[in-house]
């Protein structure tokens, strides 16, 4: 067998990461992600490249920050050309597959995998383009709206389940055709991409898991919704994007959205316990690496917000895990990000550095991992609904700095004020603060050119109004991907060696 190890991605949707400071929260109903954390390097101040689906997991696959991918929103196309972890491991001679989610938009649905077990539970074309030109406009056939807090509750399935269900279903059918390989010492390392779309709202889950929140302590916010002249401008227009005001949100409504949003971490955690199960049962547990992530997180009724969108750290922190060969357990502090998994992943799988770091912005935590702290400063970008012009942000210590054009600084100390309640930067108390001020606006402008950002972003939300007007009229042809099965070649057919099928498609073998 190669030393190389397989590589298992299990990807989720919208999980707040400050629900894992060291693997998932004690409150939480996950005994397979905290046997998972027990055994894994875990990322507690990790973030999201941009708080929003596709920017975000544009930016997880390549290492590339969004105003280098071009990826704004969630209908910008991911170009071809861009390199991925899925492509850099597949140059290096693995098999890549994906099931399930990552909200590729344009014609290219694979992106350096092999294969796609499922089609994305999102559309693929320009269709959610937002319009930096007419600032304020709900578009609501798609925008948010906070529907999802007030339908939360139970049900047994969902259009979401039933994307997650088949998700799983097809990652371990092809976890046992991977395993019926482990005899071929010629064999290829896989790399899986297992990517979930819960607990993405709406706030629905199973009654199962829903039933053990009944006592549930923490279905509340830590900070309820704050007076509107509390509220940074950003947040004024993600409120008015979602359509706040056309819904009278109770503390019932809260409670139920919270309960259902844990809940369905509970459904995943049992998803996750399959996929290891499988793998230590087709005796690939040893051999795979096993990285958890999310793509963004939820606000969750914070400061009155929810979903994303934003730079706050239940919006932008999201869990990071990494687990199997070569990787010592252990708690890091170090801000961090996901623009770091795709060098991470390489590194681990005995690629060169040098092939990898003209191609991403992040860097490789395997030193972390062997106890070297992280130091590089973390940015973060959004430029989709709710703005009016891009955002930047940056993570450095304990510190964390958003600018925006059109509004005013913002700097907290998230030691001193974890829930980022004291913007620092509206008034410095201390000429450190004052300096650490001076030093991220010096950064930022050393980083980003926002005139040359906002102009970038304006072309292409302009030029894909154009092309989805275009493509909508006459005949069309759709993005979307589909999967295709050879059914003459699965189970037994008339061209096959009936012994020699039962034998292949049996493992282990002859026990």
């Amino acid at each position: 067998m190669t030393a190389r190890p397989n590589i298992l991605i299990i990807m989720v949707d919208q999980l707040n990461g400050k629900l894992f400071p060291d693997g998932p929260a004690e409150f939480l109903h996950a005994p397979h992600l905290k046997a998972l954390a027990a055994r894994s390097a875990r990322f507690r101040n990790n973030y999201t490249s941009s708080p929003l689906c596709a920017p975000a997991r544009a930016s997880f696959m390549a290492g590339q920050l969004p105003s280098r991918t071009r990826v704004y929103d969630n209908a910008a196309e991911y170009q071809s050309s861009i390199p991925t972890y899925a492509h850099h491991l597949r140059r290096a001679g693995y098999y890549t597959a994906l099931s399930g989610k990552m909200h590729f938009v344009g014609p290219d649905q694979l992106h350096g995998f092999e294969e796609r077990l499922t089609t994305d539970i999102y559309p693929a074309d320009f269709g959610w383009t937002p319009d930096y030109r007419k600032p304020g406009e709900r578009i609501d056939w798609w925008y948010h709206n906070l529907g999802s807090v007030t339908g939360a509750g139970t049900a047994e399935i969902t259009n979401q389940m039933e994307y997650d269900d088949e998700v799983a279903f097809l990652a371990n059918q092809k976890l046992y055709q991977l395993s019926r390989e482990n005899d071929d010492t010629e064999r290829r390392p896989w790399c899986l991409t297992v990517s979930f779309t819960h607990p993405h709202d709406p706030y629905v889950a199973r009654k199962k898991f829903w039933d053990l929140y009944e006592d549930c302590a923490h279905l509340l916010p830590e900070v309820g919704m704050l007076a509107e002249d509390q509220q940074d401008p950003h947040s004024k227009r993600i409120m008015h994007s979602c359509d706040y005001g056309n819904f009278d949100l109770t503390e019932d409504n809260i409670r139920r959205s919270r309960r259902a949003y844990f809940a369905n971490i509970s459904y995943l955690d049992e998803k996750v316990g399959e996929l290891v199960d499988t793998l230590t049962r087709t005796r690939m547990l040893d051999s795979t690496l096993i990285l958890f992530c999310s793509d963004h997180g939820d606000m969750l009724g914070e400061r009155g917000l929810w979903f994303k969108m934003n730079f706050f750290e239940g919006s932008a922190r999201v869990p990071l895990m990494v687990a199997g060969p070569g990787v010592t357990p252990g708690l890091h502090l170090a801000p961090t990000s996901n623009l770091d998994v795709t060098p991470t992943l390489c590194d681990l799988a005995g690629i060169s550095m040098d092939e990898v770091k003209p191609w991403t912005d992040g860097i490789s935590l395997v030193p972390s991992i062997n106890g070297e702290e992280r130091t590089e400063p973390v940015l973060m970008e959004y430029a989709a609904e709710g703005s009016y012009a891009p955002l930047v942000a940056i993570r450095e210590r304990k510190w964390k700095y958003i600018h925006c054009a059109l509004d005013p600084d913002q700097l907290y100390d998230l030691e001193a004020d974890p829930l980022e309640l004291k913007n620092l930067a509206a008034n410095p108390e201390t000429p450190v603060q004052a300096a650490t001020l001076q030093a991220f606006q010096d950064m930022r402008a050393a980083h980003w050119d926002m005139e040359a950002f906002d102009a970038a972003v304006r072309e292409s939300q302009a030029r894909r109004w154009v092309v989805y007007e275009a493509l909508r009229n006459g005949a069309y042809y759709p993005w979307d991907h589909q999967p295709l099965q050879k059914a003459s070649e699965r189970y037994m057919r008339n061209h096959m060696n009936l012994d020699n099928l039962e034998e292949s498609k049996r493992y282990p073998r002859g026990e």
